[in-house]
């Protein structure tokens, strides 16, 4: 649920703030070939357990669980990027291929009255696997993109001629609320999903929810219904999970976010005083933030900058990853990630909140007087910081973050505003642990459960202040 006294963040109830960040990518539910450069039917099938081990050995936290809608689709939006890839295909689905008849793909129709147990499985299985390794896991209910840009509704199970019901949701209008007959009997079929996968997933801890990706914004009425049954269906049910909307592509707003039911959002770039993509606004918008790189740049854009300055802003952070192999660009973020969520387990983050005006780097999340962690984006080696609250001495640690290497500082004395060099070249990371806690800076992470030691993931990049493949 959210903290009840940082609401910038969630809390497993044990009083502790949660911080949450971490890499996904398309396939890790269904198996699908969007990264492909041929077609294959069926689909490759994901390597769910490698991708564990990949966030793991990242000391990643989060991920969105993907929902497919569709069987197939004629990918025309990425064949000049990907010559060849144009056909996708994607499997299993929630509810079975029985037939009669054949659908538009070629293969028996659905019967939207039954559930397919094997995808349920499935899903209750990933979200348990991910669980043991200490990954909290947003659960995709609907996905809206490839209704809207490629020729997707065509093999969607609710057309008309791909189920034997005699439903037709009418492509967009799938993600509306609608008075008329069929409309509502979409709903309906729309809301006993929804409680299947609730059922399937409740008694677990790591759950969150998340209503749909990239619909538009003709979807805002629904959506918010969406997210209000799902939390009047689990209001009685032993556990509730905190349910997230994310931005509405295209035509959408932050703001209709901000105004929503959900508990937690994802917004695009925003306005000139929000600018989440490149100099994030640290203001309080009344809900918890998953800053996501699908929503700010797509999977072309990302870094360690970013991550630093969104953390620092009071951001929980997501990364889009194409599983580009290493050496690449996006390691800076990888790594990042896994660099803020161990300084997150560090401090008390239930009392740490965006002060930027204690730093000229202007990049500070702190608790004065007892803790700081201040981003210097590498624009400035030396810097200052307000520790006039600070009583006593401050505990010094650096963090490197390009290499990943900390570094101990001699301790300085509070009281008074002090100056800074960074001991090394690039951006860099600075925590100070005040008075008489000074000498626990190392606190012991926590979970729902004891983690073992992950093992330190040291970047193999060089950092480019020049900029890099996202244009920053």
């Amino acid at each position: 649920r959210v903290h009840p006294t940082n609401p910038r963040y969630f809390t497993d109830g044990g009083g502790r703030a949660i911080f949450l960040a971490g890499a996904h990518t398309w396939a890790n539910l269904q198996d699908m070939g969007l990264m492909a450069r041929t077609s294959q039917d069926p689909p490759a099938v994901f390597d769910y357990d490698a991708h564990l081990r990949f966030l793991v050995r990242h000391n990643h936290n989060f991920i969105r669980l993907w929902r497919w809608e569709v069987p197939k689709w004629l990918d025309r939006q990425w064949a000049d990027d990907l010559p060849g890839r144009l056909t996708q295909y994607c499997e299993p689905h929630p509810w079975p291929r029985t037939g009669p008849g054949m659908a538009r793909d070629g293969k028996p129709k659905f019967d939207l009255t039954r559930f397919h147990e094997p995808y349920f499985e499935r899903l209750r299985a990933r979200v348990m696997a991910a669980r043991d390794q200490g990954i909290y896991v947003s659960v995709m209910l609907f996905e809206g993109w490839a209704v809207q840009f490629v020729d997707a509704w065509e093999f969607h199970p609710f057309k008309l001629e791909n189920n034997v019901n005699g439903v037709d949701g009418d492509g967009l209008s799938y993600f509306m609320l609608a008075t008329n007959a069929p409309g509502r009997r979409v709903l309906e079929l729309q809301e006993a999903y929804i409680r299947k996968v609730a059922d399937t997933v409740n008694d677990l801890d790591n759950v969150l929810y998340e209503v749909c990706n990239e619909a538009g914004s003709y979807s805002t009425a629904w959506q918010y219904h969406v997210i209000r049954y799902l939390k009047e269906y689990e209001a009685v049910k032993p556990k509730q999970h905190p349910v997230g909307m994310t931005f509405q592509y295209r035509g959408g707003s932050n703001q209709t976010l901000f105004d929503s039911p959900a508990d937690w959002v994802s917004p695009n770039p925003g306005s000139a005083d929000e600018r989440y993509d490149s100099e994030p606004s640290g203001a309080y918008r009344g809900k918890v933030i998953l800053s996501d790189t699908d929503h700010q740049y797509g999977h072309s854009g990302g870094d360690a900058l970013w991550v630093w300055k969104s953390f620092c802003r009071g951001l929980n952070v997501l990364f889009m990853d194409d599983y580009s192999p290493s050496p690449s660009w996006q390691d800076s973020a990888r790594a990042a990630m896994g660099q803020a969520v161990r300084y997150a387990e560090k401090m008390d983050l239930a009392s740490m909140v965006p002060h930027d005006a204690l730093s000229n780097t202007r990049y500070c999340l702190a608790n004065p007087g007892r803790e700081y962690l201040v981003f210097q984006p590498g624009i400035r080696g030396l810097f200052s910081v307000n520790l006039r609250a600070a009583k006593g001495e401050c505990a010094v640690e650096w963090l490197n973050v390009t290499t990943g290497e900390t570094r101990r500082g001699a301790p300085v004395g509070g009281g008074t505003a002090r100056s800074f060099a960074t001991p090394f070249p690039g951006p860099a990371v600075l925590y100070l642990k005040c008075g008489a806690t000074a000498g626990a800076a190392d606190r012991a992470p926590g979970g729902w459960e004891a983690r073992a030691p992950r093992e330190e993931v040291r970047p193999r990049f060089a950092y480019d202040p020049a900029g890099g493949r996202d244009g920053k």
